[in-house]
């Protein structure tokens, strides 16, 4: 589905400027909005939107009237607690200086999270396949502001546009500390809400044998899975369960030998 940048409902001239820089750096065709709602707009261009309004990015699916944006989600308050009781980061061992990839950026909740425990002298990047989806992301790391706790986590996120497994396959071997996967649940958990506006447009790509055996190359520390409960990946590609009473997902991991 093809995607064209428009912007919000009365631009200003400063929209305008950002929707030509959106534009630019996406090489996508601007359309004007001409005061269009976006169900008119969606059946009149036929294709995605990405509208630039005053404070953010929104993304509309087609036939969604729901936008994707970014927020800091859940890290808003994960990392107001002590970061080493944050479920993450104890099932990984990150700890501050680490290296941390994100398989699965989604909004960045964990990749923040991580950002904040391994600090100015560690590294977190994270892989999103959507490359509108990506720049998204990147410019909400950029330009959020409302949550000064998290300004410097935010910016130390690079954004990877670009499938886990290929990004994965050019890593040299033992070069990251930690490796997270989270696809998106087979089975849906109502409360994650956040990805409603994406059922149709994310990567739902699934666990595959490659995509394991690639994380156990570059590893030095673990590798960590989220999943649902029913999930049998845990067992079916050897990640240890750890179990999460009263929880709709848990975590799994594989210890790995490169830690000198």
């Amino acid at each position: 589905m093809k995607t064209v940048v428009t912007t919000a409902y009365r631009p200003t001239s400063s929209i305008l400027e950002w929707a030509n820089r959106v534009s630019a750096d996406l090489s996508l065709p601007q359309v004007p909005r001409n005061k269009r709602s976006i169900d008119r707009m969606h059946t009149d261009e036929g294709s995605d939107l990405l509208v630039c309004l005053k404070e953010r990015l929104e993304f509309y699916p087609m036939g969604e009237g729901e936008p994707f944006f970014f927020h800091p989600n859940s890290a808003a308050f994960r990392t107001k607690r002590p970061l080493e009781q944050d479920p993450l980061i104890e099932v990984s061992g990150l700890e501050p200086g680490d290296s941390f990839l994100d398989c699965t950026l989604g909004l960045a909740s964990d990749s923040l999270v991580a950002s904040q425990r391994v600090g100015k002298q560690g590294r977190v990047l994270g892989c999103e396949s959507h490359p509108v989806l990506a720049y998204v992301i990147q410019q909400g790391l950029k330009e959020y502001k409302g949550m000064p706790h998290l300004e410097e986590a935010m910016k130390r996120i690079r954004v990877v546009s670009s499938d886990a497994v290929s990004f994965l396959g050019k890593l040299e071997t033992n070069s990251v500390d930690v490796i997270y996967m989270d696809p998106m649940f087979t089975e849906e958990i109502t409360e994650a809400s956040n990805f409603t506006p994406l059922r149709g447009t994310a990567d739902h790509g699934q666990l595959t044998e490659c995509w394991v055996a690639q994380a156990k190359r570059v590893a030095r520390k673990t590798i960590v899975l989220k999943a649902h409960f029913r999930s049998q990946d845990f067992e079916g590609f050897g990640f240890t369960r750890r179990l999460r009473p009263n929880t709709k997902f848990h975590y799994g991991v594989i210890q790995c030998s490169a830690v000198t």
